[in-house]
């Protein structure tokens, strides 16, 4: 008799510390971490006119001018590891090749590229026809443009970045600097 008493003070006594135990540790409602989003800030952009041989157009403070030749320049921004080329070519009747080499260049992203989306912009009392290519994905450009004017004046650019192309890394950036481009291709003049 002693013993089955020791079994059931032993199973009480098991029962209560675990009712004790259970209750003394408050169970709160068990939430994941939210995604960590990185929150690049650049400063409001201020843009000055730049003329150069063949063309002048704005360009944003943070970019540095790197002449290469009076037909190539590279607009550098150093926060963001990013540079825009820009290449002048003059129009001899060879109009559509250059639209062909420039289209295809392009679309040579399509093998990394999630998307591409073309705008036109045309401005006729300027005679500034642009196309801007914005390319969605791990591509390693994430805009390309080129403007002419149909005549003389063909103006071919691209956007790279000093880093392995991670889109969601760099799309803060691709978004700043698409504003810039815009304003580029709307400010842009010929000589």
């Amino acid at each position: 008799m002693q013993t089955n008493q020791t079994y059931y003070f032993i199973r009480i006594l098991i029962i209560v510390t675990s009712i004790i135990w259970l209750s003394a540790c408050s169970v709160d409602e068990v939430f994941p971490k939210p995604k960590a989003q990185l929150r690049l800030e650049y400063p409001q952009a201020v843009y000055q006119k730049v003329d150069f041989k063949h063309f002048s157009l704005d360009k944003s403070n943070l970019a540095k001018i790197e002449r290469v030749s009076d037909k190539k320049i590279n607009l550098v921004y150093p926060q963001m590891k990013a540079k825009i080329y820009l290449t002048y070519k003059p129009v001899n009747h060879n109009l559509e090749g250059l639209l062909r080499d420039a289209e295809k260049f392009t679309y040579e992203h399509t093998v990394k590229a999630d998307e591409i989306i073309t705008r036109d912009y045309i401005n006729d009392k300027d005679s500034v026809y642009a196309t801007i290519n914005q390319v969605t994905g791990n591509a390693a450009s994430q805009i390309q443009f080129h403007a002419t004017d149909s005549i003389k004046h063909f103006l071919d650019g691209s956007l790279y970045f000093y880093a392995q192309p991670n889109y969601d890394s760099i799309m803060p950036a691709v978004k700043y600097l698409e504003k810039d481009v815009m304003r580029l291709v709307e400010s842009l003049r010929w000589r």
